[in-house]
């Protein structure tokens, strides 16, 4: 059984028992999130529910094990010839999820 879901404007494949990062969420680490937006889900016997967009009453419930800040990204621009140069660094919010259950 899997499902597709969609949060921070990323869409993930997700199962039962697995860890996903996605873009930070609000709430503290141990706390149930439920993720509504469900694109795709697959059953056991193999029937696929498609949505458009979104499947009708379909659920994801996931637990927040933990958010952390990302890997730094360096931002350099430079002007030749002209004693300009900046720099700038930036680290991105996630959240690390176990996906407890799909309910579809």
């Amino acid at each position: 059984m899997f499902a597709i879901i969609e949060t921070g404007g990323k869409q993930y494949r997700v199962a039962p028992n697995e860890k996903i990062i996605v873009e930070k969420l609000t709430g503290e680490a141990g706390a149930k999130v439920a993720l509504d937006k469900v694109l795709l889900v697959k059953g056991e016997k193999g029937e696929v529910s498609f949505g458009s967009p979104l499947v009708k009453g379909a659920q994801v419930e996931a637990e927040i094990i933990k958010t952390f800040k990302d890997d730094k990204v360096i931002i350099f621009k430079k002007r030749r010839r002209q004693n300009s140069r900046r720099k700038r660094g930036h680290r991105q919010q996630q959240t690390l999820l176990k996906i407890l259950s799909i309910k579809a």
